[in-house]
Formats: structure tokens, C-alpha cells, sequence
């Protein structure tokens, strides 16, 4: 479904990664190694990736930290998308966010709804802009983080792809 034009030079993003997790530790970060292996699979740059606990502080503490860092183009946050009362990832996104991206969700729930049918009624996945800065909240397990990267993000992240893209409305994010 993709349409690279090859004639266009790649442009790598420098993705930020972070997982929200009661549970993981490094050794046990099945959905954070996935996506930054993909990222660099990609081409594109990937130096930070922390995991947090469930709380909307600690969430909040490190995405303004790295929104406040200009070289950082795209945060992608896995875990607690949930509705369970441990799910805060979008509260913490609310604080932060400027603007919805609400075909991103929107289209995640219909490629999970294909894999496991309304059970995918259960994910907030999300999209949002914040300071110049993409912002992607993916559900914490490894099969949702590769639907979502492989099905939408690695595509809209790549300056090739057509008709259109986000990397090419990097430029214009903070235009008033």
C-alpha cells in the first residue's frame, strides 16, 4: 500500500522511545526493543528509550523533558493505553498535547479489529502533536506496537511516501 518515490533522498527522524510499565524492566521490554530495532531498521535515529511506571507524573516528567530537547522529532510511547485504572498514558498526553491526530487512532482500531476483532474497542492509542513533536501512544503489547508501526508509522514517518507524509510537515508545525 505504500508509494515510495525513489527519487526522493530518505530523511531520518530522530525518534524518542518510551514504555509505560509497572512491570517491564530493560531485559523484559519486548515492545520497546521491537520498535527501536524497527526504527533503525528504517534508517531513522533512535538514542533515548526509557521505560516509566504508570503514572502520570513520571510519564510527564520525561516527555517534557523531551519535547524541551529540539533534536527530537517523534516521541512513540508504548503501554498504558488501557482503560484499566493503571491506564494513564493519554491523561498524561492530555496535559501536554496541542493538537489530536485522530485518524491515527482511529485507523489503529481498525487494523486491530481485523487481528482480534472488538476487543480492539479496549485500546486508547492515540496521536497528537506537542511542541513541534510527534507524539504516537501505542498499546503495550509487542503485536499492537508492530501493527501500528508497520501499518501506519513507518510510512508516514518516511519523506518518500505519497501522496503525503509527516516528515514533510515538520517544517510547517509551528506555523500561526
Amino acid at each position: 500500500m505504500q508509494n515510495l518515490d525513489k527519487t526522493r533522498e530518505f530523511k531520518p527522524v530522530n525518534i524518542a522511545v518510551l514504555t509505560v510499565s509497572d512491570s517491564r524492566t530493560n531485559d523484559t521490554d519486548k515492545s520497546g526493543d521491537y520498535l527501536v530495532r524497527s526504527i533503525l531498521k528504517e534508517g531513522h535515529l533512535c538514542n533515548i528509550k526509557k521505560i516509566v511506571k504508570d503514572e502520570v507524573d513520571n510519564i510527564l516528567q520525561t516527555i517534557e523533558s523531551w519535547l524541551n530537547n529540539s533534536s527530537i522529532d517523534v516521541i512513540i510511547i508504548t503501554g498504558g493505553t488501557g482503560i484499566t485504572g493503571r491506564d494513564v498514558t493519554p491523561e498524561a498526553l492530555n496535559i501536554v498535547k496541542e493538537k489530536d491526530i485522530p485518524g491515527f487512532g482511529e485507523i489503529f482500531r481498525y487494523i486491530s479489529y481485523k487481528k482480534i476483532g472488538t476487543s480492539s474497542i479496549q485500546s486508547r492509542a492515540s496521536a497528537c502533536i506537542a511542541k513541534k513533536t510527534f507524539i504516537f501512544s501505542l498499546p503495550g503489547s509487542p503485536g499492537a506496537c508492530k501493527d501500528a508501526w508497520e501499518g501506519i508509522i513507518k510510512n508516514q514517518l518516511d519523506n518518500r511516501n505519497l501522496p503525503c507524509n509527516l516528515v514533510e510537515l515538520m517544517p510547517r508545525l509551528s506555523e500561526k
